[in-house]
């Protein structure tokens, strides 16, 4: 994950695809949680940069983790 101190650091949307890939790898959330269950793993601060960012490339936080996953599709079973 990414982690600050007291400087702004700004999130690029690969950054947070990169940390969601390895949160889903490690077993820690899943593809199918919503976005917003992401906050969790996020100082405040930092959350809101990360929204900013999601927001800019049009991702809802109650769309899936999945579509923040590359190549990777929902499978209805």
């Amino acid at each position: 994950m990414i982690t600050t101190d007291t400087r702004h650091i700004s999130y690029s949307i690969d950054a947070i695809k990169h940390d969601v890939c390895n949160l889903v790898e490690e077993g820690c959330i899943s593809r199918l949680q919503p976005i917003y269950k992401l906050c969790q793993f996020y100082s405040d601060r930092d959350w809101v940069c990360i929204e900013c960012e999601l927001e800019r490339n049009e991702f809802l936080l109650r769309d899936h983790i999945i579509d923040l996953l590359d190549g990777e599709k929902i499978h209805e079973d």
